[in-house]
């Protein structure tokens, strides 16, 4: 679980955008502006843009 100040002042590293956190099904950071999924490992986010999947909604 992410700490709720480092929620606070993470951005997407593209658009600089807000991110929406999710733990279920997997921990991930997710900008809708990009359609971005960037995953957290270990609790480290990866905010590599060459690392982050394209976001796919039900």
């Amino acid at each position: 679980m992410l700490d709720e100040r480092l929620l606070e002042i993470l951005a997407c590293p593209r658009c600089k955008g807000d991110l929406e956190y999710r733990t279920d099904p997997e921990e991930v950071l997710i900008c809708h502006s990009c359609r971005l999924v960037y995953d957290v490992r270990d609790e480290i986010p990866i905010m590599l843009i060459d690392e982050a999947r394209p976001l796919e909604e039900d």
